[in-house]
């Protein structure tokens, strides 16, 4: 068959249609997945074309799968991070949807708590196993969209739920005609389709999903899950690991339309971040995520990433609040006592920090030359300096500007006489056998014993740059 598509606008061959094949033994990819090495990369040189979408979203699972990386948080504090998820997302919802676990009464308490929020985006959706008692759940709460867990790779289908592909795949797509029979939207969690044989399960249970989709008129949702962090992004990469691979043939093969199509990877080869965007690039509408990255093992694509990379993209926020960035931050570290690794990128304390003495001369003369963008601006994260025996004058400088928030016509420079004075202390403490970071507490004492009146003077500026902030 040949067709015009609206994708390309071009003719494309579409004459071949994948058949499930109902293997007896498993394929298990022993080639690329020994488990007693490292997983091998391989190439087959094949490239696909780019193809990105009209339009890009984020959807968020940190009430779901980051929940199993901690302690389950509380009703109160899942509202709270959903205001600041409504918050990041803007007005046009680039945070689209977050899900939630129904399976107690904590689950569905926080639930009805967010619904009375009022806001329209994130929308709330949920996450079940494909059976029927748990679709129960779905109902009595009267939610629009459920996840179904499908698991996709033979690795799960033969070794954990000692099925065929065959039983598998009519198992799954009993548990959709149930949601589409109550008009709910169902999203079809593929895990481990990064270890999956793609022609031979994948793209036939994906074009039978989308069959019942045209049917019934209701738009089934694919989240393609690399459940163990397999994806890679290298172009001629092959099947099962390539992302971009994976995307397109959803896209063309099994005909699933970028808006019904969304990926959700793990980081456990650092991969996390860049195959989420290799998705969005390819043709997939939305990615899913996780606040600070939070979920099983080394956890699931950070939202704040995704945020960042939406601008970068698009060259707008569209509405984001950046700031809102710090807020979770702030919010995890403060009140949930989650650490955060300080060099984490927009989230830890010194991710936009220096310590040599030359990077904070630098940022004392212009602060574009060491800080990444405007982090005051995006972030309300000022760039800082840490004060340790390599921070020299200019970062004994830079850290009074940033900490007294001192304004550009009162800012000092490395020649004020308070600066080489307190140089002078600081040098004596590493002279002594110190080897930790100045803080901000002890700076201050060394400054008010050291010039009383300056201090008054900094405070003072300190004072009215407070004042000045609006309430929140």
């Amino acid at each position: 068959m040949i067709k015009l598509t609206e994708r390309s606008n071009r003719l494309e061959q579409t004459t071949y249609h994948y058949q499930l094949q109902d293997v007896a033994e498993p394929q298990l990819y022993r080639d690329l997945f020994d488990y007693d090495s490292v997983p091998k990369v391989t190439f087959n040189h094949r490239n696909v074309p780019m193809y990105t979408p009209d339009e890009l979203w984020i959807t968020d699972t940190t009430f779901r799968d980051g929940q199993q990386s901690r302690s389950p948080f509380t009703a109160e504090q899942i509202a709270h991070l959903f205001s600041l998820l409504h918050k990041l997302g803007g007005p046009k919802g680039i945070i689209r949807q977050a899900e939630f676990f129904l399976y107690s009464e904590k689950d569905r308490n926080a639930v009805e708590l967010c619904r009375k929020l009022g806001y329209d985006f994130p929308q709330i959706t949920s996450w079940i196993r494909a059976n029927p008692k748990d679709f129960e759940l779905v109902k009595q709460m009267e939610i629009k969209e459920t996840g179904i867990l499908v698991s996709c790779s033979d690795y799960h289908i033969f070794k954990k739920m000692n099925l065929t592909r065959k039983q598998a795949m009519d198992k799954y797509l009993t548990i959709v005609r149930a949601a589409l029979e109550q008009g709910i939207v169902p999203r079809c969690h593929f895990e481990d389709i990064t270890r999956a044989d793609f022609y031979g399960f994948v793209v036939p249970f994906a074009s039978e999903l989308m069959k019942l989709s045209r049917q019934s008129g209701i738009p089934i949702k694919i989240r393609a899950c690399d459940t163990l962090g397999y994806g890679v992004s290298y172009p001629g990469s092959t099947l099962p690991r390539s992302v971009q691979g994976i995307i397109y043939g959803l896209n063309t093969l099994a005909e699933v339309p970028s808006s019904q199509l969304e990926w959700h990877g793990h980081n456990d080869f650092y991969k996390a971040v860049s195959n989420s965007s290799t998705a969005w690039l390819y043709g997939c509408s939305g990615v899913n995520c996780s606040l600070l990255g939070i979920g099983e093992r080394t956890g699931n694509t950070p939202v704040e990433a995704m945020c960042m990379e939406y601008a970068s993209l698009r060259g707008t926020t569209d509405g984001m609040d950046l700031s809102a960035i710090t807020e979770i931050a702030e919010y995890f570290e403060n009140t949930l006592d989650q650490e955060i690794s300080p060099r984490t990128p927009f989230v830890g304390r010194s991710f936009n920090a220096t310590r040599a003495g030359i990077h904070a001369d630098g940022l004392l003369k212009n602060e574009e030359i060491y800080n990444i963008f405007n982090t005051a601006k995006l972030l309300n994260r000022p760039a800082t300096v840490a004060v340790d025996a390599h921070s020299g004058l200019a970062g004994i400088a830079f850290w009074i500007n940033g900490y007294y928030k001192l304004p550009q016509e009162n800012a000092i420079d490395k020649k004020h006489p308070i600066v080489a004075k307190m140089k002078e202390l600081v040098d004596a403490e590493y002279a002594e056998g110190r080897n930790t970071v100045m803080g901000d507490f002890e700076l201050d004492e060394m400054l008010r014993a050291l010039d009383p009146e300056t201090h008054i003077i900094f405070m003072h500026h300190t004072l009215a740059k407070n004042a000045a902030k609006p309430a929140l």
